[in-house]
């Protein structure tokens, strides 16, 4: 089977590949992708009314709803709804006609549904892959609510959300589910069916919920003996296609379909939704760049189609401004970071890899200039909250991997990029920003970490929190105390955790303390595992450091 590009992606190609008889730069390439490849308003009235039909609902002849419903990033008086019309999801098209559909939605006091507070319709577009995002207002703040969609004869799951609490409001307490790197391949997705029934306001997902790596007929470790998926996943996501249908893979996933039904979802991404360890518009492997921002344009557009992700956030192109900010009341406002889309290459050619010049080039970013300036400007503007949060992707306090001189970093970590750490800590101290915490994924363990003022000098003061959470499935089982736990640690003093076990963390914040609850399961290869919690910690508001509970 020849796999090709989606018809506007391939416009742009060959706009390309003309321009490549020129002087193409990257810059010059995503500018043509963005032409090619803009899509359609949010969900309403479009120049393409014309050219495609509406299609009756009521002809839809099995369950459109099997991926389930979503919502996310919650604001004081409005909330994000997220499906997806797939009666057949591992199809192509998945089962319907390349046609507008009309989807009906309702918001809730109740879970039955007795006292709706709004209901409208929304239109599919097959231009969207038949997903819908509806900004729902006019709702109070810091409430919960239900919703569900409708579509002809069909009725969707049903979802809980809640709205954030009010800017000035005075709230007591916070609390995060946080969650990162669910590779389907490497086993089930069980401690989503236990954070489905976590008492959380939200789940922040820290990136890699999807990976662009082949699933075999059997999935993998989950070694399924009732089922076998199609051919079509045993290869590595390069089209919009296969970035499509590889989300619909992971999302029918019973046990993700239920979190997100539970609970509204914050969500970032790190590499692998493109392709394991990109920096900017450099692949990990030698491609031209007008071929890499073709493979990047579709994951990104695959990702917005299949996120609880607000009209902003929508993509042009191979670009997508997935950083923004959500602010809880007066306790905290979450600052959450893209490190991928806009970083410079990695230093000495990835790795772990001895510091030095290339790493420590003044100019290097993690972020980019406009969001390393957005990010310091709005801590430096308004009223400032009691938690200042960072969600993001890579490690961001030093790692050494041993003691001795010669140690070596990671350079795809803020570790490869130290002045862009020291850009961001400095910006913070100036912003008079006094409790710091950073909620990091990516490494498929979890660590607690004290942040450094200056990790060279063993004496500094510590200026924040680091809170990384292990994966869903990514590394199979591992284990409690991994290979170089003895050597981690007793290089990294500030290193107050290290556990290699599958799950999630539980963050809670009040104005007193943050506390985190690393929750850890001892297998993801086999499914229905129970979850414990590994280890607590909590740090003081106003005296930063990690101490057990």
């Amino acid at each position: 089977m020849t796999r090709t590009h989606a018809p506007e992606l391939l416009a742009a190609a060959r706009q390309l590949t003309h321009h490549r008889r020129g002087f193409l730069t990257v810059a010059g390439a995503a500018a043509t992708l963005a032409f090619a490849t803009n899509l359609l308003g949010m969900g309403g009235a479009d120049a393409h009314a014309a050219s495609v039909a509406d299609f009756d609902a009521r002809r839809i002849k099995e369950d459109p709803f099997v991926l389930g419903v979503a919502s996310g990033d919650p604001h004081p008086g409005s909330v994000l709804l997220w499906t997806r019309l797939a009666p057949r999801p591992y199809e192509t098209d998945s089962g319907l006609p390349k046609a507008r559909v009309r989807v009906e939605w309702e918001v809730a006091h109740d879970e039955r549904f007795r006292r709706t507070v709004r209901r409208g319709s929304v239109t599919a577009h097959p231009e969207f892959h038949h997903s819908v995002h509806v900004e729902v207002d006019g709702l109070a703040p810091d409430r919960v609510f239900y919703y569900r969609f409708r579509a002809g004869s069909w009725l969707s799951p049903v979802g809980r959300t809640r709205t954030a609490p009010a800017r000035g409001a005075r709230v007591g307490e916070l609390r995060l589910g946080v969650v990162s790197c669910q590779a389907y391949h490497d086993g089930y997705f069980t401690a989503y069916k236990h954070l489905a029934g976590e008492d959380v306001d939200a789940v922040l997902h820290l990136g890699d919920y999807l990976y662009e790596y082949a699933v075999n007929a059997v999935g993998g470790e989950r070694k399924y003996t009732d089922r076998r998926l199609p051919a079509h996943f045993n290869r590595e996501t390069v089209t919009l296609e296969d970035y499509r249908l590889r989300y619909a893979l992971y999302k029918s996933d019973p046990d993700l379909r239920a979190a997100h039904a539970a609970h509204p979802f914050v969500v970032t991404w790190d590499d692998h939704e493109t392709e394991n360890n990109y920096a900017g518009g450099t692949p990990e492997n030698d491609v031209p760049p007008e071929e890499f921002l073709l493979r990047r344009a579709a994951a990104y557009r695959a990702y917005w189609e299949n996120q609880p992700l607000r009209a902003p956030q929508r993509p042009t192109g191979p670009d997508m401004r997935l950083y923004r900010r959500l602010r809880f009341g007066r306790l905290a406002q979450f600052d959450i970071l893209d490190t991928r889309q806009y970083r410079s290459d990695q230093a000495y050619g990835d790795g772990w890899q001895v510091p030095g010049p290339e790493s420590e080039n003044p100019v290097r970013t993690m972020t980019g200039a406009a969001q390393e300036r957005w990010l310091i400007d709005g801590w430096r503007s308004g009223t400032r909250p009691v938690w200042n949060v960072l969600p993001q992707q890579v490690t961001f306090a030093e790692r050494r991997n041993q003691s001795a001189p010669g140690f070596k970093l990671s350079m795809d970590s803020w570790d490869g990029y130290p002045a862009s750490r020291e850009r961001i800590l400095a910006g913070a101290e100036s912003a008079g920003v006094k409790n710091l915490l950073v909620l990091t994924g990516d490494v498929h363990v979890s660590y607690g970490l004290d942040i450094k003022r200056d990790f060279r000098d063993p004496g500094a003061r510590i200026v924040g929190t680091e809170i990384v959470t292990t994966s869903i499935a990514s590394g199979k089982n591992g284990l409690d105390r991994p290979a170089d736990w003895e050597r981690m640690t007793g290089a990294n003093p500030h290193m107050k955790h290290y556990n290699g076990r599958r799950g999630y963390a539980l963050v809670t914040l009040t104005p007193q303390q943050a506390r985190a609850d690393f929750r850890t399961m001892e297998a993801v290869t086999t499914p229905g595992a129970p979850i414990r919690t590994a280890a607590s910690f909590v740090t003081e508001a106003g005296n930063p450091g990690l101490k057990p509970v």
